[in-house]
């Protein structure tokens, strides 16, 4: 008798596997047959090209410009820089600059000449310190990307005017752009302070001065 509920009890427990497995395999043979869901974005890349600063430190260049000395006038100016930078943020440049300069106003005015031709000149040297504080990136278009800075500048040297050669501290600001690893435009805003002494009165003169320039890295 036990055993005959036994096998009444196995055959049911078969008949139920059986049934679950019949149930269940088009289940899975539906999750198989069915399509891979993938998602591919297309992304599309731009490339851009940035100048960097070349491993040398040192720049030398060339500027032109304006200068306004103080009641002799606004006129032409030249010169050529050389710096060498200490660090990403600091570096030493030395300068000079020369422009010749028109009648001070109380020539023009009394109708003398105080100064000769050649007093009339006027040449700088100075060294300074910079610190760049704003560096950054200047675009063009959606390829070319080019490294900049915006920098404060002050130092002093020696500026020879009236057939003197006075002291001179000057101090400015400027803007670098790198077109490629070793070249550069620069425009720069400085103001040259030292005193004037030609009428016999010796005053505190503010010479103003706006260039442009180009310089290379090597």
């Amino acid at each position: 008798m036990e055993s005959g509920i036994r096998s009444l009890f196995l055959n049911a427990a078969a008949t139920l596997a059986l049934a679950a497995g019949t149930a269940f395999t088009p289940a899975v043979a539906v999750a198989e047959d069915a399509p891979e869901q993938v998602i591919r974005p297309e992304i599309e890349r731009r490339e851009v090209h940035e100048a960097d600063i070349d491993t040398e430190d040192f720049e030398i260049g060339i500027f032109g410009g304006l200068m306004n000395v103080e009641d002799f006038g606004t006129n032409p100016v030249y010169g050529a820089r050389a710096a060498y930078h200490v660090t990403e943020y600091i570096f030493v440049e030395g300068a000079y600059g020369h422009t010749s300069t028109d009648k001070s106003s109380a020539e023009r005015i009394f109708g003398i000449n105080v100064l000769g031709d050649n007093d009339r000149n006027l040449d700088y040297y100075n060294l300074s310190v910079g610190f760049n504080i704003l560096p950054g990136e200047g675009f063009i278009g959606s390829k070319w990307a080019f490294t900049s800075d915006f920098y404060l500048i002050g130092g002093a040297g020696s500026t020879s005017f009236g057939g003197e050669d006075e002291f001179t501290w000057n101090v400015g600001f400027g803007y670098r752009l790198l077109a490629n690893d070793w070249l550069a435009f620069r425009v720069d805003a400085r103001d040259h302070v030292f005193d004037v002494n030609i009428l016999g009165e010796s005053q505190t003169n503010h010479n103003l001065e706006f260039t442009g320039g180009l310089s290379i890295f090597f």
